[in-house]
């Protein structure tokens, strides 16, 4: 799983790596910013998202059309429509639900969930507003740290580094959010893993996205529980967790609990499972032909005159002359007349 691209390209590659970083970091302070003066405090998280994704896509797609020249950026970047690309997003969500369910499980059983619903029509339109701020948040965070920052740093160190250097960088930025601990910068760093496990196996954003949106808009939407500290994504669930902090997360919710690492963990090897299909489909080898051209016939022909000697020459066919018959007679000729004729 190394690269093996020669080493101006993995240098050039790497200086790409950098400078994706730094645009993804004012990509983020541009959306803050322009999210704050657009909107109020309520509808400011979701046009943040939104301008966050927008500007990332655009961004590095730039960047591939300009430094790498390539014809169809956002398709090269991990986003393409390709046949079966819907499929794909609901094998992610799917899986993502499945590990959200399996982590809340030991909840429900050991301490429980204290949960309140909301009935209020106004909430169901917040919930919707919700939905669409967990996927774009999803989108946005699969273009900065699964597209083409992590394919360029893929190109100078291989996937492997690539997947553990990105694993480490999402780890820093969870890092910065109120309330993190060893146990949610080890779930940062396990569930980078997986996410690019998935990517690497696809090569698109599809299953990677639709695993990061169902991870955490499920906890959030459908069972109330804060995510990465924040407990106020659900107008319609409340939900207050009740257990240990290893088993709840505490405040931060399950990102910084330790079930959820193992959990994450021993997803590793369903990805692999699950993505067997994609993964030979777009993982195949593509056999380009090189050389120069070879006439087999003749090779074999040559080969078999070496072993066998020359073939006989084909025999020539004979021609038979036949003699001519003489001419008939006409009606009412005569035997002399006849006799003049054919001298």
């Amino acid at each position: 799983m190394s690269s093996d691209a020669p080493r101006g390209s993995r240098i050039r590659s790497y200086a790409e790596f950098v400078a994706a970083v730094l645009y993804f970091f004012l990509a983020r302070s541009l959306a803050h910013r322009g999210a704050a003066g657009l909107a109020g405090d309520s509808w400011s998280p979701l046009i943040e998202q939104a301008m966050l994704a927008f500007l990332l896509v655009l961004g590095f797609a730039s960047f591939g059309f300009f430094f790498d020249r390539q014809q169809h950026p956002v398709r090269e970047q991990g986003l393409p429509l390709r046949s079966g690309w819907q499929r794909e997003a609901g094998l992610g969500l799917a899986l993502g639900w499945a590990i959200a369910v399996v982590c809340v499980l030991p909840l429900t059983l050991a301490g429980g969930i204290a949960i309140v619903l909301s009935t209020q029509l106004s909430s169901w339109g917040w919930f919707l507003a919700d939905l669409a701020f967990f996927a774009l948040a999803a989108l946005a965070e699969e273009v900065a740290f699964r597209g083409y920052g992590f394919q360029r740093f893929s190109q100078s160190v291989g996937p492997i580094g690539a997947t553990l250097g990105f694993a480490a960088f999402y780890a820093i930025v969870q890092a910065m959010r109120p309330g993190s601990s060893n146990a949610s910068l080890a779930v940062s760093l396990m569930f980078t893993v997986v996410l690019s496990t998935a990517y690497l196996r696809t090569r698109a954003l599809w299953v990677s996205w639709g695993l990061n949106f169902a991870w955490k808009a499920s906890r959030a939407l459908i069972f109330g529980l804060a995510v990465s500290g924040v407990n106020s994504h659900s107008p319609v669930v409340e939900g207050d967790p009740m257990g240990s902090f290893w088993l709840t997360g505490g405040g931060f919710g399950l990102d910084g609990s330790w079930v959820a690492f193992v959990v994450l963990l021993l997803s590793i090897p369903v990805v692999f499972r699950v993505t067997r299909d994609l993964d030979f489909l777009h993982n195949a080898p593509v056999i380009v032909p090189g050389g120069v051209p070879v006439d087999l016939d003749a090779a074999a022909r040559s080969q078999h005159e070496s072993a066998m000697g020359p073939a006989e020459p084909a025999a020539t066919p004979l021609v038979q002359i036949i003699p001519a018959s003489p001419p008939s007679a006409l009606p009412g000729e005569t035997q002399a007349e006849r006799s003049d004729h054919s001298r």
